[in-house]
């Protein structure tokens, strides 16, 4: 499988991202621009996350080994830009996602989402060195975009259906990947006073370069009040599918959260 080699890429790279954070710093300008007289909040929110195992956006893909993620989101009310960086434990580079997205509609019980992103997948690739094999690292180029329609039943019970489309910009599968979700949200289910359950069940169709699977998945994330340390876990299982990859895919995780919410009128 041909990838390109990073010292190739490192200033391609760099570009787009410039490029990418550039645009969406302009479109947050005119946003505000436009309702300046309105009063509005910017946010800056992340989440550092160390896992046993790394799965990807699509639960059914897995690093397969201990990881870090590192996601973060910078904006106002509607458009963001929220850009997720992981790592292997051992420093390595994994995906870099690039996100930029913006709330169509947003109100008390339905918001409707739109995304999109430029994405880096790096990987150890063997090339001939005069003739000597040379282990180095590369990088996979996709690009992506999401919609998501979302519903609040009440504040415990959200449901909404999300879609992802991907294509590979590199002359090597995977070219084309399509994700669609059936997606439910159990929220501030309270365990105690001051501990809460979040629960993420799904059940979703995933065609890869024309390959289909389908399968169900869940997250569950404990979480103290006023207290930025959580604990999750997630499974994700095979119902039919001919998409290459485990059975089923699980992890444990410990996640930092912070969050910083400035006023702006």
């Amino acid at each position: 499988m041909f990838i390109n080699p990073i010292p190739a890429r490192v200033h391609s790279l760099g570009k787009t991202f410039a490029l990418f954070v550039l645009t969406v710093a302009c479109f947050q300008s005119v946003s505000f621009s436009q309702t300046v007289e309105q009063a509005k909040t910017f946010h800056v929110n992340g989440t550092v996350t160390a896992t046993n195992n790394g799965i990807s956006l699509i639960p059914s893909f897995s690093l397969g080994r201990p990881a870090a993620f590192f996601d973060f989101s910078v904006g106002g009310e509607r458009l963001s830009f929220d850009p997720m960086f992981r790592f292997g434990m051992d420093g390595k580079p994994w995906t870099f996602v690039l996100w930029g997205r913006y709330k169509v509609i947003k109100d008390k019980r339905f918001t409707l989402s739109v995304g999109a992103h430029p994405a880096f997948m790096f990987r150890d690739m063997t090339v001939l060195v005069d003739g000597k094999p040379v282990t180095m690292m590369g990088t996979q180029r996709f690009i992506a975009g999401e919609i998501l329609p979302m519903y609040k039943v009440n504040n415990h019970f959200s449901v909404g259906i999300y879609y992802l489309q991907g294509h590979g910009l590199n002359p090597i599968p995977p070219k084309s990947s399509k994700f669609l979700a059936l997606n439910t949200v159990f929220s501030n289910l309270a365990l105690s006073k001051e501990i809460s359950l979040r629960m993420n069940p799904q059940v979703y169709f995933l065609s890869v370069d024309g390959v289909t699977g389908t399968y169900v998945t869940s997250s569950f994330t404990v979480t103290k009040k006023d207290f930025p340390i959580g604990f999750q876990t997630l499974f994700n299982q095979k119902i039919k599918s001919d998409v290459a990859g485990d059975n089923l895919v699980w992890n444990l995780s410990l996640l930092y959260n912070f969050s910083t919410n400035f006023s702006k009128k």
